[in-house]
């Protein structure tokens, strides 16, 4: 069973800086697409970045230059660095792990709480 285990969600006042981490098998996420997606409440999820596995990354427009997505091949680690938060960047993030091609798979993690006080 294919695990993402997310840490470093909180509570943090607006202009301030959290940095999650999800972790996953060494096997699952050489090869993976990882990526934060966000989800608040009453609204649908969206992307937030993303990191292929030769690190090209993709941001959504609402967070470029704020947030850094970036992976730790050592550690089998993504992180997404977000600094400058904003009220409305509370949500719940989920660290995702994607594959495409002949053998695609999806996986998610549990959602780690962000919340930002303005």
């Amino acid at each position: 069973q294919v695990q993402l285990v997310e840490s470093g969600g909180g509570l943090v006042q607006a202009g301030g800086s959290l940095r999650l981490s999800c972790a996953t098998s060494r096997s699952i996420f050489r090869i993976s697409t990882m990526g934060w997606y966000r989800q608040a409440p009453g609204k649908q999820q969206e992307l937030v970045a993303t990191i292929t596995s030769i690190n090209s990354t993709k941001y959504a427009d609402s967070v470029k230059g704020r947030f850094t997505i970036s992976r730790d091949n050592a550690k089998n680690t993504v992180y997404l660095q977000m600094n400058s938060l904003k009220f409305e960047d509370t949500a719940v993030y989920y660290c995702n792990a994607e594959l495409s091609g002949s053998r695609p798979y999806n996986y998610w993690g549990q959602g780690t709480q962000v919340t930002v006080s303005s």
